[in-house]
């Protein structure tokens, strides 16, 4: 087994705990050096909560400068950023004149021209990664799976109702295939009363509905590929309003986990996407996602075993798995730069023609 991958972390929020939470729980894969966070009082608080030296400063981080490290520089094989959006940009920059390898939350840059800036200070360095993490999901990635092998023949359509913005069109694009091209977007928004009952804090006792707004847009990305986004506020918490996919391909569609296609001049077959779930009932080997399969195939397998991970930490633990692949020279860019930032830039679009009631058309930018 290879070394484990030296990462630090810039960043001690939320979305940090996540790539922290993948470390504690797989050491010979991943070893967390070290955190920036924002003040000594922070600081104190990670290292209490997370068992790891923090420093004030990205410069501190990226030279090994680490508490406790002495004469040897314990330099990262690459940093994590977790910050917000304003500041990412310059973390990226500062990260990448060191010569370490990034890999960027999402998204890397907050606006057009700030993303327009950022590539030109380092797109031509292939140093960056951005941490769309959508696409690692194991429902994702076993459909994806399925898409790629043909089954539904040639993607015309995929409709997306689970996140929001860049995220959504990471997923969108990924099952269409499509590039980096001009698109042309339309979008409206809905405002409708919804009850709340959860959020990321947890139940929140809500019992009357509230105005909740749902946009829906759709992405036309040439040769052919239509994009249907939809998202209702808070969609990702709320229990009263479920993920959706289809994916619709000129043999057949995928509608969640269900996948329907053409298999000869008169039959048309019906299969399921089948997760495999141990700690069910009077299994006692431990709650764990195993695999994916469909029709005896499996399109995913668990490669962080025993860690009892939810979808969204399997994803995250993913993503860094093939970022520290492609660190080491062993695998391919798992979300390079110039993809990031295309599905920002369509996020943005979305946006944009949500307020003004108008067509929104990106053209082919630098990093396409």
């Amino acid at each position: 087994m290879a070394e484990p991958l030296r990462f630090g972390l810039v960043g001690s929020g939320w979305r940090a705990e996540f790539f922290a939470r993948v470390a504690r729980l797989f050491p010979e894969r991943y070893t967390l050096i070290g955190v920036v966070a924002r003040s000594a009082e922070r600081g104190a608080e990670v290292e209490r909560a997370w068992g790891v030296p923090t420093v004030r400063t990205v410069e501190e981080l990226v030279t090994g400068a680490l508490p406790g490290a002495g004469a040897r520089a314990d330099r990262p094989q690459l940093v994590v950023t977790a910050t917000p959006w304003p500041v990412t940009p310059d973390v990226v920059r500062e990260v990448v004149a060191a010569g370490v390898p990034v890999l960027a939350e999402t998204p890397p840059a907050p606006d057009v021209d700030a993303m327009r800036e950022l590539w030109a200070d380092v797109g031509s360095t292939d140093l960056v990664q951005v941490a769309e993490h959508s696409v690692f999901m194991p429902q994702h990635v076993a459909r994806l799976a399925a898409v790629r092998a043909g089954l539904l023949g040639t993607v015309t359509s995929v409709h997306v109702s689970s996140t929001h913005q860049y995220h959504a069109v990471a997923l969108l694009r990924r099952f269409l295939g499509a590039g980096r091209g001009p698109a042309e977007v339309r979008a409206t928004t809905h405002v409708a009363p919804l009850l709340d009952p959860a959020s990321r804090a947890g139940w929140t006792g809500a019992t009357e509905p509230v105005p909740a707004t749902t946009t829906l847009a759709t992405l036309d990305l040439g040769e052919g590929r239509l994009g249907l986004y939809d998202f209702t506020d808070n969609q990702w918490h709320n229990p009263l309003r479920a993920n959706r996919l289809l994916v619709r391909g000129s043999h057949g569609e995928l509608v969640d986990d269900r996948l329907t296609r053409w298999l000869d001049p008169r039959t048309v077959v019906t299969s399921s996407l089948v997760r495999r779930q141990s700690g069910v009932e009077q299994d006692l080997d431990g709650y764990d996602l195993e695999h994916v399969s469909l029709d005896g195939r499996v399109l995913w397998r668990a490669e962080h075993e025993g860690g009892r991970l939810a979808d969204d930490d399997h994803a995250v633990a993913g993503l860094l798995a093939a970022t520290a692949a492609w660190v080491r020279g062993d695998g391919p860019a798992p979300y390079p730069l110039a993809e990031g930032l295309q599905d920002h830039l369509l996020g943005l679009a979305i946006g944009e023609a949500a307020s003004s009631g108008g067509v929104v058309r990106t053209v082919a930018e630098a990093w396409a």
